[in-house]
């Protein structure tokens, strides 16, 4: 078993370095040059949590976790699944526990990441922060299935060889107004809560050996319901968690609209937040700056409730179009207009910026990456060759200011 990681392993750094090479020569609009995190050194948020990843990554002790919240980029999970993999890479031994996930692909036609496998005997209700009134209370994934059959079942499988990513103990985030009592089967065993939190309606299992896949089992009889809004999969591992948090369509106000997100967010305590949200706030004509710029504020006051001292990394808008007509596409200029923003919130803040859109090419540079297969026709969202060069291009970055010893 350890061969086969390790030489799956190798394999992947052979691969990631293959691509580094390739993605260089072969993309002259991309401005390699600016691919820094442009933060304030003297930020307090900032060189505390750099500190924070030097002393674990020196010691191997502790966990540092990292929050990455989006829309449909990050629910593709294609980017944060090369950032998580970059980190874990960089330094031999820190690989902490998997983290939060959410079991997208148990609704219908809802995509998953592909880092990990959702398989269910009966497809679920859907309640997104994206819907004008969602029919349940949402948390931090901002995202909920409801399942209401006898054989409901949520099966959950890792897809990540080159990474042990055992699991001791699972955290599900659910409720039921029924009574309806979850079950955790795995290949040896089945096994009812450990305990349940009902302040913060989380359903604890501990697992006596590492698992990397297990069912969740929802015995719902006629007329009962149990509505699942997280997975939290943890270890007594050290190192660093990347938990990546999407929704298809989401704006920084639908966020806002989830009354349980601090309370779900409390269990990660995050050491930074990486913010991708905004290429939906800015797809209208009428974009307003001053409305985006206080929905983000109120959102990071959300997050400084659970940690005040959290620091903060904004990635701007990637370029993008407006379908005009069947064909026909305009560029969307609001992607400068957000990128304005994202730097005032980073000096309201004291966090960093990551300018995805100049560093891609600026204005107008999406159709250059549609052209070379790395945007999609929409020319809004990437490719995955695409998604893995913006990933290792921020990975590039986020690790130069880590390993940056002023």
């Amino acid at each position: 078993m350890k061969l086969l990681r390790l030489t799956a392993l190798l394999l992947f750094l052979a691969s990631g370095t293959v691509a580094a090479q390739e993605a260089s020569p072969s993309y002259p609009f991309i401005r390699y040059n600016l691919n820094h995190l442009r933060y304030d050194t003297a930020s307090p948020t900032m060189q505390a949590f750099l500190t924070r990843w030097r002393n674990m990554n020196a010691n191997r002790q502790g966990n540092l976790n990292i929050v990455h919240i989006g829309g449909s980029h990050v629910q593709a999970g294609m980017m944060t699944e090369t950032i998580r993999m970059r980190l874990i890479d960089s330094g031999p031994g820190i690989v902490g526990p998997r983290g939060m996930i959410f079991p997208y692909s148990a609704a219908a036609r809802c995509n998953n990441p592909p880092d990990y496998r959702v398989h269910c005997r009966e497809r679920m209700i859907l309640t997104r922060c994206v819907y004008k009134e969602p029919e349940y209370p949402l948390g931090l994934c901002g995202i909920a299935v409801t399942a209401q059959g006898q054989h409901s079942e949520i099966q959950i499988a890792l897809n990540e060889p080159t990474v042990d990513f055992g699991t001791t103990r699972v955290v599900l985030l659910g409720h039921s107004n029924d009574g309806v009592v979850p079950r955790l089967r795995t290949s040896r065993t089945e096994l009812y809560p450990s305990y349940f939190d009902n302040l913060t309606a989380r359903y604890f299992f501990n697992i006596d050996q590492p698992v990397d896949s297990f069912v969740v089992v929802l015995p719902c009889h006629e007329g009962q319901q149990f509505t699942v809004s997280g997975i939290y999969l943890d270890s007594p591992a050290p190192g660093l968690s990347y938990h990546s948090i999407g929704v298809n369509g989401a704006a920084v106000p639908d966020y806002l609209r989830c009354p349980n997100f601090v309370r779900d967010l409390r269990m990660l305590h995050p050491d930074a937040v990486v913010f991708g949200i905004g290429i939906n706030d800015a797809n209208t004509d009428n974009f307003d700056t001053a409305a985006f710029r206080r929905s983000y504020l109120q959102l990071i006051d959300s997050v400084r409730a659970v940690n005040p001292d959290c620091a903060f990394i904004f990635i701007t808008n990637n370029d993008s179009y407006f379908k005009v007509s069947r064909r026909h596409y305009n560029v969307n200029p609001n992607g400068t207009l957000a990128r304005d923003v994202f730097y005032r919130l980073a000096r309201d803040t004291g966090g960093a910026v990551w300018d995805q859109f100049q560093i891609m090419g600026g204005l107008r540079s999406m159709e250059k990456w549609k052209d070379q297969g790395l945007a999609q026709t929409d020319r809004v969202h990437f490719t995955r060759a695409g998604y893995t060069i913006i990933g290792n291009l921020f990975s590039d970055a986020l690790l130069e200011a880590l390993n940056d010893n002023r």
